[in-house]
């Protein structure tokens, strides 16, 4: 018999209770020899004042049992709260988002009876480090950012995934077609890594057209890896199409501390009515339990809740014609608990064979000797200066600039929405009252005073400056985009 393990547990907002209950239940039925130590995070938490979320005392909680299970909670719109979910995979180094997404036809609706797609999303960098600013009355902006070791860190651990768990193929969605330096790295890091795994097939798509080949015919895919934001909108598609967003469960992985939970939301309006489906917290409880080497109690409650399928045994969301009995959160647990012990028929029995637990990526491109940083030859060559001016005459804007840019550098461009508007202008271009205007040294170097300089002038002659940019060359490569229509 396993020694106790102590979890965290959240039982969240909505449904997040029902589902939690059925689940401990399930979890306790199967013997998983597990204790529970309780937090509250989420809505409760935000009425208190404290726009975190989570109350400070419960983060060493969680740090201390190293693994939380957590029901969907809500998060407030607006007031400048932030994304509970966001802040604990950040804060915890969750870096690892996993989401299995599998057909159970005939038993689900689905019109891909044989997909089996595991989305594995970058979970801490790209928009959702939540970094945005209003910099005029017209324009907002939100940061994307994409790391060297970030990248490299989740696609070894899609390999390492794919390798640890059978799988074959490994597709990578970017969109380097329109964002060629954030989701070229992350293209041209997959390549990199992609080189030491010779017996895993890799391909790269762009970001539509692979969601649509993926939405149309996603049996063709088998381990799909992408930067944040476009994961969390293809994980819910594919869940969805796979069946039902309310079957899939998903674990944030980190190097010391993991995450497992529902995929779907909290679900106010069908809250205390003991409808809703515990699917996907159950199947986040089984891939838990795989995460701490309960591996026999995690298939055993896995093929219960197949056996529960296949039986017919349905709650409202996915009842259909093909049903048996529409039942309701606790009768579905106990049906599954009733099934304990018992494999399915005709869906494919679970059977965990040793350790799977996927191996910690080690960082070799950006922590070895040869890392950029350590070999590259990184040289300033001038400044984005944003400003804002009202959309009147651009000529006028350049002029003002020009008449006081000095000896060391030159204007270049000026871009509005990224488009160049001067020198050049088309008329039909619309602008706002947000421009770039790019500045470079006439030698090819020039040094932070300089700049700062430069910024003084501008601000003495009524230049109304939002923020600025360096502009770096790389080995005499520029590491800066060029404005659409330059030439």
């Amino acid at each position: 018999m396993s020694t106790t393990k102590t979890i965290t547990v959240a039982h969240g907002d909505g449904i997040g209770p029902e589902i939690m209950e059925a689940t401990l239940k399930i979890l306790d039925a199967a013997n998983a020899n597990l204790d529970y130590e309780s937090i509250e995070i989420g809505e409760k938490v935000y009425r208190k004042g404290i726009k975190s979320g989570i109350e400070d005392q419960n983060w060493d909680i969680i740090s201390k049992n190293n693994v939380l299970l957590k029901a969907p909670i809500t998060t407030p719109q607006g007031g400048g709260v932030k994304s509970l979910n966001v802040t604990l995979r950040k804060t915890l180094g969750l870096f690892a988002n996993v989401r299995p997404c599998r057909a159970y036809h005939p038993f689900v609706k689905t019109k891909h009876p044989d997909m089996d797609v595991v989305v594995i999303r970058e979970n801490e960098e790209d928009t959702y480090g939540g970094i945005e600013h209003r910099q005029t009355y017209e324009v907002y902006q939100c940061l994307k950012l994409i790391t060297l070791p970030g990248t490299e860190r989740i696609v070894r651990y899609a390999f390492e995934y794919a390798k640890s768990n059978g799988r074959r193929k490994i597709t990578c969605f970017t969109k380097d077609n329109i964002m060629k330096l954030t989701d070229g790295l992350f293209h041209d890091v997959f390549k990199t890594v992609a080189q030491e795994y010779p017996d895993i097939e890799s391909e790269n798509l762009i970001i539509d057209i692979g969601t649509a080949r993926l939405a149309d015919t996603p049996e063709k895919f088998d381990v799909v890896v992408m930067p944040n934001l476009y994961g969390d909108i293809v994980s819910d598609i594919t869940a969805q199409i796979s069946g039902s967003v309310g079957m899939v469960g998903s674990a944030n992985i980190g190097t010391k501390t993991a995450m497992f939970e529902a995929i779907h939301g909290s679900a106010p309006d069908i809250a205390g009515q003991n409808i809703a489906n515990p699917s996907a917290l159950i199947q986040a409880a089984v891939m838990m339990l795989r995460h701490i080497g309960r591996f026999s109690q995690a298939d055993n409650i896995h093929n219960a809740w197949l056996r529960t399928l296949e039986d017919g045994v349905h709650t409202p969301d996915i009842y259909s014609a093909e049903s048996k009995k529409k039942v309701t959160t606790q009768e579905f647990t106990q049906a599954v608990i009733d099934r304990l012990d018992q494999k399915p028929v005709t869906l494919a029995s679970v059977s965990t064979s040793g350790d799977v637990k996927v191996k910690m990526p080690e960082l070799k491109i950006s922590r070895s000797e040869n890392r950029p940083s350590a070999t590259q030859k990184r040289t300033l060559s001038g400044v984005d200066v944003f400003v804002y001016w009202e959309p009147d005459n651009v000529n006028l804007l350049a002029q003002r600039l020009k008449g006081v840019v000095g000896n060391e550098f030159e204007l270049t461009m000026i871009t509005n929405r990224g488009t160049k508007v001067w020198p050049n202008a088309n008329p039909e271009t619309f602008c706002t009252d947000h421009w770039r205007c790019r500045f470079k040294s006439k030698n090819g170097k020039t040094t932070q005073f300089k700049v700062v300089d430069l910024q003084k002038r501008l601000t003495k002659h009524a230049v109304d400056i939002i923020k600025t940019e360096n502009l770096y060359l790389f080995d005499n490569e520029p590491a800066f985009s060029s404005g659409q229509g330059e030439s």
